[in-house]
């Protein structure tokens, strides 16, 4: 449903949003401990992401220009 709605919309795609962040430096960092409570896996994810624990983004975000927390 999601990339239907998306191609409606003419938004781009969560794979060109993906492309577009990794070209432009942007950091994607995913959350350990949701990794963990639903037994994911680093490599069941898409390359270019950094793992970290919740305080650990936070210190990082403190020092970031902008920082989305999803």
């Amino acid at each position: 449903m999601m990339p239907r709605k998306l191609k409606t919309k003419g938004v781009a795609s969560i794979e060109q949003l993906r492309s577009i962040c990794l070209e432009s430096a942007v950091k994607l960092i995913a959350r350990q401990m949701t990794l963990d409570l639903f037994d994911f896996k680093q490599q069941d994810f898409i390359d270019g992401i950094d793992y970290r624990a919740a305080a650990t983004f936070f210190e990082f975000a403190g020092e970031a220009d902008v920082s989305l927390f999803i």
